[in-house]
């Protein structure tokens, strides 16, 4: 099931003395950010911040929150997690967010009987994402490309991919003892 709120950065500093705050963002570009009007202090959309104005500034965003006016006021949100609501962003289709692919169980695409794993991590490498896949202790990394990534169903927590030749095939002296 899908996390309606979803974590897009931390506060991490203040910025001058009008209660800006400077955000370590969680998303693909601090642009991402700009998108939103309402952010949350919460994972259940319970504690809503009115977004007045934000902006990139290299690779972190400076957001001014409604009713925070001064430097003292945000520094107490200094480490506060903020989070986005679903419906509020626009993505690709084909596209996700990360926050949906992490634990989902990796399947293979030919054969569904056969899973690879759990997704436990995904790291951006800038020319393709590269998915860390668990099963039984053993980790293991795949390339997210097209030819791999067939197709993801994050509302039923599933991946199903098909698997470059040796990530998960067991070298020969493994398999039957060093020879």
């Amino acid at each position: 099931m899908l996390k309606q709120y979803l974590e897009i950065g931390q506060i991490v500093s203040t910025h001058g003395v009008k209660g800006e705050l400077r955000v370590n963002p969680w998303c693909d570009s601090p642009e991402f950010m700009k998108k939103f009007k309402t952010l949350y202090f919460d994972a259940n959309g319970e504690k809503a911040a009115k977004v007045v104005a934000c902006r990139p500034h290299g690779n972190i965003v400076i957001l001014k929150l409604e009713g925070i006016d001064t430097v003292e006021q945000a520094q107490k949100m200094r480490n506060k997690v903020l989070f986005m609501n679903r419906k509020d962003a626009k993505i690709k289709k084909g596209d996700w967010f990360i926050q949906d692919l992490i634990g989902c169980t990796v399947y293979d695409a030919d054969d569904n009987s056969v899973i690879y794993g759990t997704l436990t991590d995904v790291a951006q490498t800038g020319a393709n994402d590269i998915w860390y896949i668990e099963k039984d202790g053993k980790e293991y990394i795949i390339p997210a490309i097209e030819d791999v990534v067939i197709s993801v169903d994050a509302e039923n927590d599933s991946i199903f991919i098909r698997p470059l030749k040796g990530i998960f095939d067991e070298p020969e002296e493994i398999k039957g003892g060093i020879k």
